[in-house]
């Protein structure tokens, strides 16, 4: 089995960026819904990944598209990582608990944000329309 190349994640973009909206609504509705607590760094991770997602959809080759990108991912990997350290921080002083669903901890979930978040802008600034087939 051979791994995808560039160009089939290249070729996946809608997908893409249809997937980041999704996890950006979804995790809204759980707030909505009140089944999480409100929580301002979840908020803003959430609303970013939403918001890359959306300036995915449009052309991601347009120099204000990357630059307005750029600045949201910046704030939205601040935001990320200053929750994560705190979870790192609780680890090293012995304060650190999983809580009841370990899958819904702020540490794991601002890891899992940090990620998606730096795959979505590293997205937007190497996309490039696909190249013409040639025969």
């Amino acid at each position: 089995m051979q791994i995808p190349g560039f160009e089939t994640l290249i070729a996946w973009r809608f997908q893409i960026a249809i997937l980041a909206i999704v996890i950006c609504i979804f995790a809204w509705a759980t707030e909505f819904a009140e089944l999480v607590y409100v929580c301002p760094y979840c908020r803003a991770q959430r609303t970013v990944i939403g918001l890359l997602g959306l300036l995915l959809l449009a052309n991601p080759r347009h120099w204000l598209n990357r630059w307005i990108s750029s600045v949201l991912a910046f704030f939205g990997l601040v935001v990320a990582a200053m929750q994560h350290f705190k979870g790192w921080a609780k680890i090293m002083s012995g304060e650190f608990t999983w809580g009841d669903y370990w899958y819904a901890n702020a540490w794991v979930l601002s890891g899992c944000a940090m990620f998606i978040i730096t795959g979505l802008i590293l997205y937007i600034w190497t996309w490039r329309p696909a190249e013409p087939a040639t025969d």
